[in-house]
């Protein structure tokens, strides 16, 4: 999956001792404040669009399915992301076969949805992030059946409205390159009675991430493919920064 977000925030330099280390940070979206160094969250001072494609695994009638995502939102001081996203259950999950129906047909449920999304960074640094990300979403899902010999059979379109609570983290590798994992809940509302069990379950995904970011400045040879320059505690606050060409020139990611 791809998020297109640079990467995370990073702190300036606000104060040194007399060695040159640094003894408070500036974070860079109110430049002349301090913090301590072990500070729980990143700050950013822009916005900045994020992309990703979303894929999940869940059960589904007590099936393994994966149900595919696309997102796109927006994130701003580095904590905060919120948008929108379409998810689609591929293909076709096997579903109870109804009494009138003979032994030998085969019955799927599909589902389709849009959701809202917004999700709240718990911790987060240069290296690695833990986050909540929250979907409320709305859709349809119906049934399709096969009697052997005869014409496909499908019911009626039913809505349906889901709520998924979830808790994810990330970790970089590298500043262009990370991996990240979650887990959570998916609760199916109004939605028939009998089909509910059907359509709630749990949620779990393994990924791995792509900052574009920090892809695009190794490209264009303005960091090596392989640094760990910004991501060490050490180098969180080499100095202080004004602005975006300050923050490329030290290796930090910044934006």
């Amino acid at each position: 999956m791809v998020l297109l977000a640079a990467a995370l925030g990073a702190p300036a330099v606000a104060d040194a001792a007399a060695d040159g280390r640094p003894t408070s940070v500036a974070w860079p979206w109110k430049l002349g404040t301090t913090a301590p160094a072990d500070t729980p969250f990143v700050r950013q001072a822009h916005r900045r669009l994020t992309f990703q494609f979303d894929k999940r695994y869940s059960l589904v009638s007590s099936q393994l399915v994966g149900i595919n995502g696309l997102k796109i939102g927006v994130e701003w001081r580095g904590r905060y992301r919120a948008g929108g996203g379409l998810y689609l259950l591929s293909p076709g999950v096997p579903a109870a076969r109804p009494a009138e129906l003979p032994l030998e047909a085969t019955a799927e449920i599909r589902l389709r949805y849009f959701a809202l999304w917004g999700e709240y960074v718990l911790y987060g640094n240069p290296r690695w992030e833990l986050s909540v990300p929250v979907q409320l979403g709305y859709g349809k899902y119906y049934h399709q059946y096969q009697v052997p010999g005869e014409r496909q059979q499908r019911t009626p379109m039913d809505r349906i409205w889901l709520l998924e609570p979830t808790i994810a983290a990330h970790y970089r590798v590298f500043r262009w390159v990370g991996v990240g994992a979650g887990v959570g809940w998916r609760e199916a509302f109004d939605v028939k009675r009998e089909y509910r069990n059907e359509l709630a379950g749990p949620i779990f995904y393994v990924r791995g991430k792509l900052f574009l970011g920090d892809l695009l400045k190794v490209a264009r040879g303005r960091q090596r493919l392989f640094t760990q320059r910004g991501l060490r505690r050490a180098d969180w606050a080499p100095r202080h920064l004004d602005d975006d060409d300050a923050a490329d020139e030290a290796g930090l990611p910044y934006n």
